[in-house]
This record gives structure tokens, C-alpha cells and sequence, in this order.
């Protein structure tokens, strides 16, 4: 059951991340799950790094900055062209 929370979780992530990045109409929901569960894992490793331990509402805003620099650093490595 904890999957499936973090797969839906993940998602909501990714979409609102992919809004904050304008990237929204050139990914799927598919897409979106991936780098929501990506990269909230980059944010708290990250967070991690820097002696972070988010809790609470936190937690979400690391998850969403996490995922949106992922988003970023895919765009960079060529992904999410615009068409």
C-alpha cells in the first residue's frame, strides 16, 4: 500500500512541479510520476547533504524544489525540447 502512495503522491509532485517549470504540456502522466518519485529522492539526499531534516510541511517544498531540479537538469541534458 506504501507504493501506491508514493506512486500517486510522486505524481502530484511531478505535476505541480512541471507547472512551476513550464514544462507541464510536454509531459505525460507517466513523466510525472517519475520525476515527482526522482526527484523528491534528489531533495532529501540533497537535504540530507546539507545536515537538513525536514519535517512536516518542509517535507512537501523539499519533494517539490527537488523534483523541479530535476526537471531543470533534464531540460539542460536535452530533454523537454520545445517542438
Amino acid at each position: 500500500m506504501s507504493w501506491v502512495i508514493t506512486l500517486i503522491l510522486g505524481g502530484i509532485i511531478g505535476w505541480l512541479a512541471s507547472i512551476v517549470m513550464k514544462t507541464n504540456a510536454r509531459m505525460g502522466c507517466f513523466a510525472n510520476v517519475l520525476v515527482g518519485v526522482g526527484g523528491s529522492l534528489l531533495g532529501f539526499w540533497i537535504a540530507g547533504l546539507l545536515g537538513i531534516a525536514p519535517t512536516g510541511f518542509l517535507r512537501f517544498v523539499v519533494a517539490l524544489a527537488g523534483a523541479a531540479l530535476l526537471i531543470f537538469l533534464l531540460g539542460k541534458l536535452g530533454f523537454f525540447r520545445r517542438r
